[in-house]
């Protein structure tokens, strides 16, 4: 998303630095939360997650600390987002702080990091400066992202009880999981529609056209999910459906634009 706001990008850097991202920073987090985590139960895209040891946790740490020495290589402001990043993982997963076991902190830590920070970064990394519309477009993409974020706890609430987490969902319930998706995920759709109205016209009403349609199918779903470990292949698939069709978005948009 963020190479799509940029109109001529630097693409060696963008590439380089979707990778740095996307292996070494998310993959490195993952890893570092699952080591604190201790899931016995289906997390992520894991039904039977492999039990952690601690050079796990290590290997997690210097992938995320390798990717920073990478991110120099972008610029300083750039590094500036990717430590936040880092930071704001910290904060969610480890014992001294656990942001992943206060509703509204994890919300604040998954959303600047995995929404608001990468769409930046793509932006930056592609060539761009810091200006308004991207960081509007970065708030729009966290509140995509979130919206998913409670629908995945659905499942996990036994475990993260036995840990002495209150995440959302344990919080405010399957009700409070339905309004937080339904009201997010369109208000994401609704900030991305207007950010593309004023790059590409045509692509801004291709995905609002998307994104309601998704929405609607997702209201359908998510009331059919009840709280129980047995939703996690309903979950997954919802994830998919939505992930899915937002990365063929982005990518036929860029293609559109680009080439």
């Amino acid at each position: 998303m963020g190479g799509l706001l940029v109109a001529e990008p630097d693409w060696v850097t963008f590439w380089f630095q979707f990778i740095n991202v996307h292996v070494l920073l998310f993959g490195g987090a993952t890893v570092f939360n699952s080591w604190h985590d201790k899931d016995e139960g289906p997390i992520g895209g894991l039904q039977n997650p492999p039990k952690m040891k601690k050079w796990m946790r290590d290997l997690s740490l210097i992938l995320q600390f390798a990717g920073l020495l990478w991110a120099l290589l972008a610029g300083y402001f750039y590094s500036g987002f990717y430590l936040l990043s880092i930071l704001l993982f910290w904060l969610y997963s480890t014992p001294v702080a656990r942001w992943k076991g206060r509703p509204l902190l994890s919300l604040l830590a998954i959303g600047i990091s995995t929404g608001t920070n990468s769409l930046i970064m793509g932006a930056l990394a592609a060539g761009a400066g810091p200006d308004a519309l991207i960081i509007f477009a970065g708030i729009g993409t966290a509140f995509m992202i979130l919206s998913l974020y409670p629908v995945s706890q659905i499942y996990q609430i036994a475990d993260d009880r036995k840990r002495g987490d209150i995440t959302f969902a344990s919080e405010y319930g399957l009700d409070g999981v339905r309004w937080f998706n339904a009201l997010t995920f369109i208000l994401g759709v609704a900030i991305i529609t207007f950010v593309l109205y004023y790059l590409y016209r045509p692509l801004s009403m291709v995905f609002l056209v998307i994104g309601i349609l998704v929405w609607l199918i997702l209201l359908w779903w998510i009331r059919t999910l009840s709280m129980d470990r047995d939703q996690y292949n309903q979950v997954m698939k919802i994830k998919y459906l939505v992930s899915g069709s937002f990365v063929l978005f982005i990518v036929t948009a860029l293609m559109i634009r680009h080439l």
